[in-house]
């Protein structure tokens, strides 16, 4: 088993009208390691992928074309394809439970009730499997999640989103380079609230 080779996935839902949305972090977040490294997505079974070297690791990048709740198929489809082994697949993924611009790797846990998660546990049958949680916060009335979730990101938002896609595309670096408990121990710091 080759295990320089990781499987980095984000998620998010296709189509231009998702682009924006909160939804769509994990989309996002790839896409800006994809800028970085110089690498271009493809077409290709379940989703757009892209190789890319980081140093003496081989990334595939996934941005699942499945629908975020059926994410698992494409996420179990690549990891067998190219014999990843589970450990060495990081998930990028928005996350309602952390306040906006949170950024939190861990190295296994539960879906949190989100979908896409939810999906990729029950199909690659284990927990156990990186996250990097992008925090989206929780803004929302009761019963609007799903509204919520699916609105773009607000101006002051926004503006926030290149810093924070670079944040988190360090963080996957270091993942893939120093291993997921020393990647945690450098990039989950608690951030100082800002004073306006």
């Amino acid at each position: 088993m080759n295990s320089s080779k990781y499987l980095i996935v984000g998620l998010g839902n296709i189509g231009a009208e998702y682009a924006p949305t909160r939804h769509n972090a994990g989309f996002r977040v790839v896409d800006r390691l994809a800028d970085e490294l110089g690498a271009t997505f493809a077409s290709a079974r379940y989703g757009d992928t892209a190789e890319v070297r980081l140093k003496n690791k081989q990334l595939l990048l996934l941005k699942p074309s499945t629908m975020m709740n059926l994410s698992g198929n494409a996420v179990r489809y690549w990891l067998q394809k190219e014999n990843i082994p589970v450990e060495n697949l990081l998930v990028i993924v928005d996350e309602l439970a952390l306040p906006f611009g949170t950024l939190r790797l861990r190295a296994k846990g539960s879906d949190g009730g989100h979908n896409g998660l939810k999906h990729i546990q029950q199909t690659i049958g284990t927990q156990a499997y990186a996250r990097l949680r992008f925090g989206i916060g929780n803004d929302f009335s009761r019963g609007e999640q799903i509204a919520y979730v699916l609105e773009a990101f607000s101006e002051e938002e926004e503006a926030q989103m290149e810093d924070l896609c670079a944040q988190a595309a360090a963080t996957i670096r270091d993942f893939c380079l120093i291993g997921v408990e020393r990647a945690m121990n450098f990039h989950n710091i608690k951030k100082p609230k800002s004073h306006e």
